[in-house]
């Protein structure tokens, strides 16, 4: 079963949110939207949306994933198909 993690801070709620690493499917991030970067400094990659979590979520739905944890610190959740 594959498995992504979404996140954001709570103070930007609104985005971006952050949907996966330098691994993930690269047909799930473009379906997002989600375009890959790297952070100065940083020796790996990360794909981000400008869409606020709930939109990410709601566009996951539909092609079939499903939270199935999260927690209050940020806004990390694990979801899988």
């Amino acid at each position: 079963m594959p498995y992504m993690f979404v996140s954001t801070q709570i103070r930007l709620e609104n985005g971006p949110t952050n949907v996966g690493d330098e691994f993930s499917d690269p047909v799930v991030m473009n379906y997002l939207g989600a375009r890959k970067t790297t952070m100065l400094g940083n020796n790996f990659s990360e794909y981000h949306v400008d869409d606020p979590p709930r939109l990410v979520l709601d566009k996951l739905e539909k092609i079939g994933f499903r939270v199935v944890s999260m927690t209050g610190l940020y806004l990390n959740l694990y979801i899988h198909i």
